[in-house]
């Protein structure tokens, strides 16, 4: 940690703490500094020297930073620099205090309380809501991006104090010139929350990260996914034939809306599946707000206070548990 200290103040970053770790990388809690006493908190994500000298991670990593570079959109977690020091490339990202989807699961399963439906969905419809930007992306040449992220997950949903929902980690999305990917020889994703085309081997588009938003949602109501297994393989398969059920029969306060919602999500024919982040983002909006209030940024930012037991200090939300998932597994 000294000597990435080091290295980072030559360059005025001052490196605070380290926020996640993986085989690959380290997420750290860094300070901008500038003139006038300049400082802004940022989240640096930097990749280990031996994977750094790695070509093709190079190629990925630069790959991921070029593409988020112009993902500007309150519900993705922005990238403001990529930059390489003392041989190892890093990237300088927005910093989001607050807790990843995965924690906040893990919170409601310890005390075993259920998460609100609501908010459940309207999480979820932020998620649908950066999706929907992300697929839609042009270049600067009007050519459109094909933006596939292929990691949904709760690792990758943010959540900020305030209530804020941000989609992170780009890392194994694909786009048009931009990301490298071996479609049809490798299965990117994680085993439990594929698409049936990703579980498939087969060419993703967009469609493909709603099934697995829809797996995301009915975690959330049920406090587990019904695909996971111990074993990775049966997991796939899961995805592939499991039956679906009907999920108010599990949780009754499941809406007959939202049962139709989730139900398309999960339909496995990704032509008879929501065909855009957009629909499936409107049918969600028009479930929570067709009847007038529902909830916002600020009421799931007062449930998470409560829920985590977050004091404000100096304006400033204070919590124990960063959100950022493990870079680069």
């Amino acid at each position: 940690m000294a000597a990435i200290k080091h290295l980072f103040n030559e360059i005025h970053y001052e490196m605070l703490s380290k926020l996640a770790e993986g085989g690959m990388g380290v997420v750290y809690e860094a300070v901008q500094l500038g003139v006038g006493n300049f400082r802004k908190i940022v989240a640096v994500k930097l990749i280990r020297e031996e994977f750094s000298a790695i070509e093709q991670f190079q190629k990925n990593f630069i790959g991921e930073a070029r593409l988020v570079a112009d993902l500007i959109h309150t519900n993705i977690v922005q990238t403001y620099h990529l930059g390489q020091v003392g041989g190892q490339y890093f990237m300088v990202m927005e910093f989001v205090r607050g807790v990843n989807l995965e924690v906040f699961l893990d919170k409601h399963r310890e005390l075993n309380r259920p998460i609100p439906v609501d908010l459940a969905a309207f999480i979820v419809s932020r998620v649908a809501r950066g999706l929907a930007y992300a697929h839609q992306k042009c270049d600067r040449e009007g050519r459109h991006l094909n933006i596939v992220h292929r990691d949904i997950g709760p690792k990758n949903v943010l959540m900020a104090h305030e209530g804020d929902v941000k989609l992170t980690d780009f890392g194994i999305a694909k786009a048009l010139d931009l990301m490298y990917n071996e479609e049809g020889k490798v299965i990117a994703g994680k085993d439990e929350y594929l698409s049936p085309e990703q579980a498939n081997y087969a060419v993703t588009d967009a469609r493909a990260d709603l099934f697995p938003l829809g797996i995301v949602l009915t975690e959330l109501l049920l406090g587990k996914n019904i695909f996971r297994s111990p074993d990775r393989a049966q997991s796939r398969r899961n995805i592939l034939t499991m039956p679906i059920p009907q999920f108010s029969t599990l949780r009754p306060e499941i809406s007959p809306k939202l049962e139709a919602i989730i139900q398309k999500a999960l339909t496995r024919d990704r032509d008879k599946r929501y065909q855009s982040a957009f629909d499936m983002l409107t049918d969600l909006e028009m479930c929570l707000y067709g009847q007038g209030y529902g909830p916002t940024n600020e009421k799931l930012g007062v449930y998470l206070k409560e829920l985590f037991g977050i004091k404000e200090l100096g304006g400033t939300s204070v919590s124990s548990r960063p959100p950022y998932p493990t870079p680069l597994r």
